[in-house]
């Protein structure tokens, strides 16, 4: 049965695989851009390398099926990638490789300055909502419950670090990602827009309907 649990430094090469299994509106992005190194450089491995605490994997033995992770200070965590992440990831893809047949919305030009340009991070309402996160799930692990599960872990991990609620952006057409993160309360921030939603959510049950309360009325 599988298991959720804290990430663990071997945990790393699955994690990144996962995250281009999913990478194409939740289906698998493999082969989409020139190097499958480039989507996971971006929106997994930069937040274990940073937070590893506030990673957690769902695990069937050795296995690793799906992730969540996350930061508690994104604005510090922007700072930290532009000194640390940035200039590696620039030196290995410096500019976007051959054509690989696939058209991608998101190009691979786009992908290249998301990984030298952390600024796109900071949202507006970062004072409220400091904190960020991703999560992917396998297929065969989707409709189980554990999307929730390592959401809440990670909301319990980032209250105990003090942290009042959490955001994250997401693409609009994976429209079973917006159906689950309505299911769990996630709310529009007023910056969001229809082609890049960004949804956040309390870190504590009992503040949420405040935080989404402030929101609306922003």
């Amino acid at each position: 049965m599988p298991e959720i649990r804290p990430y663990r430094a071997a945990d790393r090469d699955q994690v990144a695989r996962i995250c281009l299994l999913t990478a194409a509106g939740g289906g698998d992005a493999a082969g989409v851009y020139s190097d499958d190194t480039l989507m996971p450089e971006v929106f997994a491995l930069p937040y274990v390398e940073y937070a590893p605490e506030l990673a957690f994997v769902v695990a069937d033995g050795d296995r690793v099926l799906g992730y969540v992770i996350g930061v508690a200070d994104t604005a510090a965590f922007v700072e930290w990638w532009k000194r640390e992440w940035g200039p590696a990831f620039a030196t290995r893809h410096p500019s976007p490789g051959a054509p690989t047949g696939h058209e991608p919305d998101f190009t691979e030009a786009q992908l290249i300055e998301a990984g030298t340009a952390p600024e796109r991070m900071l949202i507006a309402e970062l004072a409220e909502y400091p904190a960020h996160l991703h999560i992917d799930l396998l297929p065969e692990l989707q409709g189980r419950g554990f999307g929730r599960r390592l959401i809440d872990t990670l909301r319990d991990a980032l209250a105990a670090h003090g942290v009042p609620a959490v955001h994250l952006g997401m693409d609009a057409a994976n429209t079973g990602a917006r159906a689950f993160y309505d299911r769990l309360g996630f709310h529009e921030l007023p910056s969001s827009r229809p082609g890049s939603p960004l949804l956040g959510i309390a870190t504590t049950d009992a503040s949420d309907a405040t935080a989404t309360g402030s929101a609306v009325s922003e």
